[in-house]
């Protein structure tokens, strides 16, 4: 028997913070959609920001880290591009890690917060 889709599907947004420095789900998906496009205004159309926001945001994790997160090149006759540096690969990918460990740690405790809301299904 195929179980039925969670109608409440539950997502744990993870938030890290170093004193100023911060990355969280929307910085882990820009990196994802940049090495995905190989360009940080994809990357940001894809997320429904602005070029400027993406840079922005680019610029930020850039400064942050010993080593840039993203390294661009500029326009040219097939225009610029943007990919992850090693570092901003393993930065990603220890995010990513961490998160799946955090899901699977409080996935109890996820399922039994579940079980304590209300029935969304009696027209409220």
């Amino acid at each position: 028997m195929t179980a039925l889709p969670d109608p409440l599907p539950a997502r744990l947004s993870l938030r890290l913070r170093f004193g100023e420095v911060m990355i969280g789900p929307g910085k882990a998906d820009l990196l994802e959609h940049i090495r995905e496009t190989g360009s940080i205004a994809a990357a940001g159309r894809a997320m429904g920001m602005s070029y400027k926001r993406a840079w922005s945001l680019v610029e930020q994790m850039n400064a942050a880290f010993r080593a840039p997160l993203v390294a661009r090149s500029r326009g040219g006759t097939r225009g610029g591009g943007a990919e992850l540096t090693e570092t901003g690969a393993r930065v990603l990918s220890h995010y990513r890690q961490l998160e799946a460990r955090a899901i699977a740690a409080g996935s109890g405790d996820i399922a039994a917060l579940r079980d304590l809301l209300a029935d969304m299904s009696e027209g409220k």
